[in-house]
């Protein structure tokens, strides 16, 4: 039935409709072009006026939460879901519907709107990505599968994307939203992983400013001038620090895989426990994020003095704090997420280390790692207690499938944008811990 049918039926009598006259398919809209003509009005209309003005802002409330709730649960896998995306962008009032009806990937286990990328995964199971590597353009793009075959086919809904930098003293991957446009200067930038010359310190930067309650550290070296959240208050900086990842040294040599710590500072430890949640998520469709803020953000940021943050002294504090217990327990709901690396166990008729992932990866590499909830420390006086369940969950794991193909699935409470972050660091070369 298409929109005008409802229209009609609805100026003819609401009470008369049934609930069966609410089944509504959006294809019959694409194929008429109604629904596509409504969003080509929007572009050339002033918002204020879209609201008063569009027919399909007038619908009935009830009418439209229960055409939306329909199309929402019938439409739940992609390519299908971008008529969800699409009723979004009809107008505000179609748009606020939207964000009441569809769910967080935490709630529902979907991805639908580019902000569902910077929101905990679900908590029961994982959401399974894979990622490809291109390396004559030194880049790398996220796609969601679609299907148990989706690595076969290489069928994938894109997500994210990275480009790799080498600079004198570091290493940048630029992590955009746009599978071409990847740079610091484009509206679709969201973040970056900067390393140290070694590529054993990672930092991983967020476009958006934490919750107030995060435990991030001050960077090194700066005034509160520079550090200042707001750079005026009509711009932000941009460019905040929201985990670090360290890679052990290996420095005797010996075999094994290598092992990892990442500090996530913007989810504290208390969101694995019964009950806990990841302050601070961003309720927006779109990320609250203009092309005026990425430039001032990408010269002001040049201006900083870089030297000390990938110091062993820093790196040694900020893993030191997250996982000391010489904490008050007034204080411990705020200690960040701590993640450390599955230990694999050495298979005598392979000779090698092997970790199960359940039939995810297929080729052994170093960077193959999964990670959990490192268990929080207690003090010498008290006695060691068992892990709570959710801290011996794989919340990430990343590993190789091809040549250039990696799979990535994580779960709550990481979020896409963080887990593709993380996998990126494993892609350096790291010589010193190998």
């Amino acid at each position: 039935m298409s929109f005008r049918s409802i229209v009609r039926d609805v100026r003819d009598g609401f009470g008369s409709l049934s609930r069966r006259s609410f089944d509504v398919r959006l294809s019959s809209l694409h194929s008429r072009g109604k629904l596509q003509g409504s969003i080509n009005d929007l572009h050339d209309t002033h918002p204020s006026l879209i609201v008063q003005n569009s027919r399909w802002a007038n619908l009935p409330p009830e009418l439209l939460f229960d055409v939306i709730k329909r199309l929402e649960e019938s439409e739940s896998t992609w390519p299908a879901r971008k008529h969800v995306v699409a009723c979004a962008a009809v107008c505000r009032s179609w748009r606020s519907m939207c964000k009441e009806i569809v769910g967080t990937p935490e709630s529902c286990g979907k991805l639908t709107f580019p902000v569902s990328l910077k929101q905990p995964g679900p908590r029961d199971v994982t959401i399974q990505c894979f990622i490809k590597r291109d390396k004559s353009n030194l880049t790398y793009h996220l796609f969601l599968c679609l299907s148990p075959a989706a690595l076969l086919v290489e069928n994938g809904k894109f997500l994210l994307s990275a480009k790799r930098t080498r600079r004198t003293t570091c290493t940048e991957y630029v992590i955009s939203m746009d599978s071409e446009n990847i740079s610091r200067s484009s509206n679709t930038y969201i973040g970056k992983l900067r390393s140290n010359f070694l590529g054993t310190k990672f930092i991983i930067y967020d476009t958006q400013p934490p919750h107030s309650g995060a435990n991030i550290p001050p960077p090194p070296g700066r005034s509160k001038r520079f550090y200042s959240k707001k750079v005026s208050p009509k711009v932000p900086s941009g460019s905040y620090d929201i985990a670090h990842i360290t890679y052990e040294l290996n420095v005797l040599g010996t075999r094994g895989p290598r092992r990892m710590h990442c500090v996530m500072h913007t989810i504290p430890a208390s969101s694995l426990e019964p009950g806990g949640t990841v302050p601070g998520q961003p309720d927006q469709l779109l990320p609250p994020r203009s092309l005026e803020d990425s430039f001032r953000s990408m010269s002001f940021s040049k201006s900083l003095d870089r030297s000390t943050e990938f110091s062993s002294s820093r790196f040694s504090e900020i893993m030191g704090a997250a996982t000391s217990a010489d904490v008050p327990d007034s204080e411990k709901s705020k200690l960040p997420l701590v993640l450390k690396n599955k230990s694999p166990r050495w298979h005598e008729q392979l000779q090698c280390w092997c970790l199960n992932f359940r039939g995810r990866v297929t080729i052994a590499s170093v960077k193959n790692f999964q990670l959990i909830a490192a268990q929080p420390a207690v003090g010498t006086s008290q006695p060691p207690q068992p892990p709570p369940p959710d801290h011996d969950k794989v919340i990430l794991q990343f590993g190789k499938v091809g040549k250039d193909m990696f799979t990535m699935d994580y779960r709550y409470p990481l979020s896409a944008f963080q887990a593709f972050a993380i996998c990126l660091s494993s892609f350096d070369t790291k010589l010193a811990c190998e």
